[in-house]
């Protein structure tokens, strides 16, 4: 089973790739100690999206913060570590560069090892934070779905990543924030329209499914979708908007699309699971429909762990520490770092 602890490791990890900065204590790589998350999603509402020089000058003033209240919520003092993990990609580099910078000083302060993490693998490994890590046996598929992400991984083994297919242009988190924009929803767009779609009718609108011919393999795109719904809108004009069915009517083509090719990658590799992460994996609709259309367990971790904290993050690096993983205090950001 692939919860079996092989080594013994208390990590602090630090995530800041985008909007929240987040701390978290992780013990042996399945047992969270501590998950301190400061969000900033009230102060980029007015944005409608996340604004980056500001994300970056929040982290600055709160990481501190976050960090020592990780360790005291573990009740660990710095000499208890085995290491400082920290996300190093991808996201956004004024954000990422608070997180990395912090780390280092710690590793360097403390006399600690320092490892820089993916932030997909993290989102990848928060399963291995759930009681369901119990039952995972590989290999295993992966669709990691977010507001800056939407990307399929087979797994075949800790550190071990294929990537089959993933968004050509918007991922579908963005998607959902530019739409949930457009139907005057709040910020963020995913939850809102999640929460719309409920009273909607998701047949009212007949919305494109992009790249679902064969010949495109595993890729998503959601950028014609975005703007087929930026067109209804147009046509309806100036008779108010039929909200919630615009909203489920969105929704319902975004899930079919990513159910569609989940589904096929499944049975093209005949894993034994599929996992959904990242914040996306939030909705209620695209839960439903995959458990649904997927003849095999269908596992998502609960809503902390979906978008983004630094408990994953500790996670991914407890696999890397135990296989000899260690970085230079030169690490630097990489905002477009690929999963190998």
């Amino acid at each position: 089973m692939s919860k079996q602890v092989v080594a013994f490791t208390r990590i602090l990890a630090i995530e800041t790739s985008c909007d929240e900065t987040a701390a978290a204590v992780i013990e042996n790589g399945v047992r969270i100690l501590s998950n301190v998350i400061a969000s900033q999603t009230d102060l980029h509402a007015k944005y409608g999206g996340v604004f980056p020089e500001v994300a970056a000058r929040k982290h600055i003033e709160v990481i501190y913060a976050v960090v020592q209240q990780a360790m005291q919520t573990a009740h660990m003092g710095f000499d208890d570590l085995d290491c400082i993990a920290v996300t190093r990609g991808p996201g956004l580099v004024g954000s990422l560069l608070v997180g990395v910078n912090m780390a280092k000083g710690l590793a360097l302060g403390r006399n600690k090892p320092l490892l820089g993490i993916n932030h997909i693998e993290g989102h990848i490994c928060s399963l291995w934070l759930t009681p369901a890590a119990d039952e995972i046996e590989f290999p295993v598929l992966t669709l990691v779905v977010s507001g800056g992400h939407t990307e399929l991984y087979l797994m075949t083994d800790h550190g071990r990543y294929t990537h089959l297919g993933g968004t050509l242009d918007d991922a579908a988190g963005e998607a959902f924030d530019k739409v949930g924009r457009l139907l005057g929803l709040p910020f963020p767009g995913g939850p809102a329209i999640d929460k719309a779609s409920e009273q909607g009718n998701p047949q009212a609108f007949r919305f494109p499914r992009a790249v679902m011919d064969s010949d495109y393999g595993y890729d998503f795109s959601f950028s014609g979708l975005k703007t087929a719904v930026l067109r209804q809108t147009q046509r309806l004009q100036p008779h108010r908007l039929p909200v919630n069915d615009l909203a489920a009517s969105f929704q319902a083509a975004v899930v079919e699309t990513l159910v569609a090719k989940t589904v096929q990658a499944a049975r093209d590799y005949g894993v034994t699971a599929v996992h959904l992460a990242g914040g996306v994996a939030a909705n209620r609709a695209l839960r439903q429909a995959m458990q649904t259309a997927v003849q095999l367990p269908v596992r998502v971790p609960p809503l902390v762990l979906c978008t983004d904290n630094a408990a994953m993050i500790g996670a991914a690096a407890h696999w890397r520490f135990i296989n000899g993983q260690r970085d230079a205090l030169d690490l630097d950001v990489a905002p477009n770092l690929p999963l190998a």
